[in-house]
């Protein structure tokens, strides 16, 4: 009987894992602020600038001091940008399932759960990611402070990917 408890208990655990969600403490699911809300438009405006290799746009959001690090290594923006211009990594589609927002002072944490269709070194790959992205606010405007992609122990959902282009 406890080996059968054991064995519902980690069913439950790894399930719950596998189906991992944007949550972040303090966070109210369901109710959106007003900045909160500009928060995670800002966000969703960077992986479409990413998806369009806009390097403007990125270098005026990304701060000076910036950090990204992803899974083969992590590096500031001016390398970001040139490995976005370059295209030694291609953020194609970043499918977002579920984002929050949490702020400490002028500091806001996004976490959103995504599919990640990139181009990498020439090769198309699907990868399950929560990411966190924090901003700062400087001189009255949000800037991106850190990019952090972990890759998820669970399946990948995007079932379409977009045509090549």
């Amino acid at each position: 009987m406890k080996k059968v408890m054991i064995g519902i208990f980690l069913l439950i655990a790894s399930i719950q894992t596998m189906y991992a969600q944007a949550n972040l403490p303090g966070s109210t699911p369901g109710t959106t602020t007003t900045a909160e809300q500009q928060v995670l438009d800002l966000s969703k405006l960077k992986w479409k600038w990413m998806s369009e290799k806009n390097a403007d746009s990125l270098t005026n959001l990304f701060t000076e001091k910036s950090v990204f690090v992803h899974m083969g290594g992590s590096w500031g923006k001016d390398r970001e940008i040139a490995v976005i211009k370059g295209g030694g990594i291609w953020y194609k589609k970043a499918e977002v399932y579920s984002s929050a927002v949490n702020f400490i002072g002028n500091t806001a944490i996004v976490l959103n759960d995504i599919d990640l269709l990139a181009v990498v070194g020439g090769n198309e790959v699907i990868n399950p990611f929560m990411v966190t992205e924090v901003y700062v606010r400087e001189n009255g405007s949000w800037k991106l402070g850190s990019l952090t992609f972990s890759r998820l122990n669970r399946p990948v959902k995007l079932t379409s990917a977009p045509a090549k282009n």
